[in-house]
């Protein structure tokens, strides 16, 4: 019989990258979150059966209350920094609230469901040095950190008093072809309209992988023994300044212009977050999208985009 994986969010941009990467490794593929597809897109994307429901218990337990799934990924939640400071209570709904819905299924199956929660590097806040690692302490500094971590202290709970198997993937800066939001797209908006301003100094490091390499990584949390709560970071290990991923994107865009800094940073921005990844690799795991090649990727796709 072969595992059949439940993912929430599956509509979402991470989501359904890891559908189709799980179908074409011959999972057995169910989704559920807002939005609507055609039956087409839907087995386009990997998803064989698709709920577009509320991620709570009642909407778990009516639509797929009497499948025999094996194991869940979590990609429901909120995504955005600057939402959680306008919206603080609907982030906490959108992160917080839809875990603990999703654990309770898991919990009350009558057989193991493993279970991967996507979180976000976001939960570190301000930290000391770099690469950091899963032992660091966490200070988020904007509500969409505090929501994640929250929502990661639900999945110890439940790993420790239910014996669920729970992992954490905290996702660094996730990019590639088809995001319709945060910097890369910000970025592709304005060399097309002839803006050249960004907040910031431009020194800020951040950490990109590609959503592909998110997708192989999930699906290696998936299949891995290791039994009760675990936490990985999802990242390239390698820290790259923004103002030189956005000279790479803006050249690949063939743009006249180059990018230039206001020197004031975002709200809830950290400086730096460049991933240790040594837990990941020791599971076999390697990101295999070279960032140049990526970059030039999005480029090419905006072009084709708009």
């Amino acid at each position: 019989m072969s595992n059949t994986v439940l993912i929430t969010g599956a509509h979402g941009f991470i989501g359904r990258h890891i559908a189709r990467h799980l179908k074409l490794a011959g999972w057995t593929v169910l989704g559920i979150g807002h939005g609507q597809w055609s039956t087409d897109t839907c087995h386009e994307w990997g998803i064989d059966r698709w709920a577009a429901s509320e991620v709570d218990l009642e909407g778990l337990e009516t639509n797929f209350g009497h499948e025999c799934i094996t194991h869940i990924v979590h990609c429901a939640g909120s995504g955005s920094v600057g939402f959680s400071f306008e919206y603080p209570l609907q982030d906490f709904e959108r992160s917080v609230s839809t875990t603990i819905h999703v654990l309770e299924f898991a919990r009350t199956r009558s057989c193991p469901v493993k279970t991967i929660f996507l979180s976000t590097a976001g939960v570190y806040g301000h930290v000391a040095s770099l690469p950091i690692k899963e032992s660091t302490d966490c200070q988020p500094v904007s509500p969409y950190g505090m929501h994640k971590k929250i929502a990661e202290e639900l999945c110890q709970s439940y790993a420790t008093h239910f014996l669920l198997d729970v992992s954490v993937v905290r996702l660094f800066s996730v990019y590639g072809k088809g995001l319709r939001k945060q910097l890369l797209w910000d970025a592709c908006v304005k060399a097309k309209a002839g803006d050249r301003q960004f907040f910031g100094t431009g020194q800020e490091v951040r950490d990109w992988i590609h959503v592909a390499d998110v997708a192989t990584l999930v699906e290696t949390l998936l299949v891995d023994k290791t039994r009760g709560y675990a936490v990985y970071n999802g990242g390239s290990g390698n820290g790259v300044k923004i103002q030189d991923i956005l000279n790479l994107l803006f050249g690949y865009l063939n743009s006249p212009i180059q990018p230039e800094f206001t020197g004031k940073a975002k709200k809830g921005d950290p400086i730096g977050y460049v991933a240790d990844v040594h837990l990941a690799h020791a599971l076999g795991w390697k990101p295999l999208v070279q960032l140049n090649d990526g970059v030039r990727e999005y480029a090419d796709w905006f072009r084709m985009a708009l």
